[in-house]
C-alpha cells in the first residue's frame, strides 16, 4: 500500500502501511506483518504487538505492555 505523511505512532515521516482495523498509518516499526495490522490492533486481537526484538529500542520508549 501507497501512503504518505506522518506514523501515528512515534511521528516518524517513513509511513509505510494502513492499518485495515483502525486506518491509522503507520511505520514498519509499529507494523505487525503478520496480522496485517498495527501494533496497537495487533496487542488488543491478540498478537505479538510487532516488536520481534527490543534491540535498537531506547530504553522502555514505545514498548507496551498490557
Amino acid at each position: 500500500m501507497s501512503v504518505s505523511g506522518l506514523c501515528e505512532i512515534c511521528q516518524r515521516p517513513d509511513v509505510e502501511h494502513g492499518c485495515d482495523r483502525c486506518g491509522q498509518l503507520v511505520c514498519e516499526r509499529h507494523w505487525d506483518r503478520q496480522l496485517g495490522v498495527c501494533i496497537e490492533c495487533s496487542s488488543q486481537v491478540g498478537g505479538r504487538g510487532g516488536q520481534d526484538s527490543t534491540e535498537n529500542l531506547p530504553d522502555g520508549v514505545d514498548t507496551y505492555r498490557f
